[in-house]
């Protein structure tokens, strides 16, 4: 894989996550985080902030020809290479020492998502994907093993993750969403990036969130592409520019887009 284009910058990611991951599970299940709210109304720690300063750090020290995106400090330099970075994903649960959280480092070349890295510390699962270097789950490039989505076509036989159905009734779309959720096998809220991480391992068939940002997204993309899925908008928008998501193992996402239009 060394040998691949973007190979070093997949490398530069793990090395992130890396540094990004100590600074993290450290602060995790402490008892003493002070939580603010932002103008959103989401909450932020300060790990979050610290974890995100570290990546730009990384960052200006290696690429530093290259843009930033990240959640709490927004975007910094105008290079079509961007870095985007959602330094813990599921702050919620980071806040509630529930493990369920990550920290997303991803590349966009243009508008294409050419690197993702998902690194979850508490659950001792990372998954990456360089584009065309396939997708991968495991602490490194030596110890990973290969990812490929399920070969389920029917809806009746798959399994759908989601995150809250209350955003679904906000954007007004929650009655075609119940009905898809009716009709196939099994859903189960596994949220956030978790959902995206098992449809790619083949575990989940059908993953979607009806409100999202690029810095939830652009990790994921990759790693859902090169496991064989698809990742596109609810209105099937290419990637992650759509303002949510729809992923899936591709066999099925034609008729999802038709159910949930």
């Amino acid at each position: 894989m060394t040998d691949a284009p973007y190979a070093d910058d997949l490398l530069l990611a793990l090395a992130i996550a890396d540094e990004a991951d100590r600074l993290t599970l450290a602060n995790f299940a402490t008892g003493d985080l002070t939580v603010e709210t932002k103008p959103d109304d989401t909450p932020v720690t300060a790990v979050d902030r610290a974890a995100e300063r570290l990546a730009r750090d990384l960052i200006a020290q290696h690429r530093p020809a290259d843009a930033f995106v990240g959640e709490e400090y927004g975007t910094t330099g105008e290079s079509a290479r961007r870095w985007v970075v959602d330094p813990i994903d599921g702050t919620k649960n980071f806040i509630r020492d529930v493990p369920v959280w990550a920290t997303l480092i991803s590349l966009l070349d243009g508008d294409d998502v050419v690197v993702g890295v998902v690194s979850a510390p508490a659950l001792h699962r990372r998954w990456f994907a360089a584009r065309g270097q396939g997708a991968w789950l495991g602490a490194s490039e030596a110890t990973a093993r290969r990812l490929h989505v399920s070969d389920v076509s029917d809806l009746a036989e798959a399994s759908l993750s989601y995150s809250d159905l209350a955003e679904w009734e906000a954007c007004g779309r929650l009655a075609p969403f119940m009905d898809l959720m009716r009709d196939v096998w099994r859903t189960r809220g596994y949220g956030d990036f978790w959902s995206y991480m098992m449809v790619a391992e083949g575990a989940v068939d059908i993953a979607s969130e009806p409100e999202l940002a690029l810095y939830d997204m652009a990790a994921l993309v990759p790693i859902v592409e090169e496991a064989g899925g698809r990742f596109t908008g609810v209105d099937g928008t290419p990637g992650p520019h759509g303002g949510n998501a729809l992923v899936t193992n591709g066999l099925l996402h034609d008729e999802v887009l038709r159910r949930l239009a």
